[in-house]
């Protein structure tokens, strides 16, 4: 099985456009971050991975509705491979370095921020998140 879930904030507002057949497709890149404390030095430590994030039908719809640059979003999905090597996408960057891009087709896209700053519904349901004053306990 691929499932993948990861936790992060939108790099760019969402980008939607519709396939011949009238589909619609939004794509948006997703910051992961990790923060340790270096066990040698004692040095806050952090890392950044980039995924860039697939959703289909009503969801792609939902996501180029209310999400917008920053927003923090839950996505679950499976983790698009490269067909050539079966890893990450591999691009070398304009100072000459390498990166990996990792690509999630999105099953699932929960909207995180408050609803003022993102609308914070989740993608391919009707019905609202609740905020922390609306829970029922």
């Amino acid at each position: 099985m691929n499932q993948l879930t990861i936790v992060g904030n939108l790099g760019g507002d969402p980008e939607m456009r519709y396939l011949d057949d009238g589909t619609p497709v939004t794509t948006f890149s997703v910051a992961v971050n990790r923060r340790w404390t270096d066990r040698d030095s004692g040095e806050q430590r952090e890392k950044t991975w980039w995924f860039r994030v697939s959703a289909w039908g009503r969801q792609a719809e939902t996501c180029n509705e209310y999400l917008r640059t920053g927003s923090q979003v839950l996505v679950e999905g499976r983790l698009n491979p490269d067909r050539e090597t079966g890893g990450p996408r591999l691009y070398q960057r304009n100072d000459g370095s390498w990166g990996a891009g990792y690509e999630i087709t999105a099953e699932r896209v929960v909207f995180m921020s408050t609803r003022g700053s993102s609308g914070g519904y989740e993608g391919g349901s009707n019905e609202p998140m609740m905020e922390d004053d609306e829970i029922p306990f």
